[in-house]
């Protein structure tokens, strides 16, 4: 088996989690084809068919980390938004104040 590049491995690392090929490419600054480019590349490589035997195959040879328990290395951890408070004298919005 030919070696995976760090791009190859770097795209089925966010494919593991669930990122599109379109969303790889906004985080990476690359284009959507080039994304497929490197999935398909690995794919070859690994000797499968797809985007999930392709995270598998590389799961099972200890290629991929774990991304449920330590961030992608060079890569700023993300926590999603907070969620805002309301207090008991502060209404919610509903959707029939925003039309009226």
């Amino acid at each position: 088996m030919k070696p995976l590049t760090t791009r190859e491995l770097t795209c089925l690392q966010w494919a593991s989690i669930g990122k599109t090929s379109w969303e790889m490419g906004v985080i990476l600054g690359l284009t959507e084809r080039t994304i497929n480019f490197h999935v398909h590349n690995a794919c070859r490589k690994l000797g499968v068919h797809g985007r999930q035997a392709a995270i598998t195959a590389a799961f099972q040879l200890g290629l991929l980390q774990s991304t449920l328990t330590e961030p992608l290395a060079g890569h700023a951890e993300t926590h999603p938004p907070e969620a805002q408070e309301t207090t008991p004298d502060q209404p919610l919005l509903s959707l029939r104040s925003m039309h009226n």
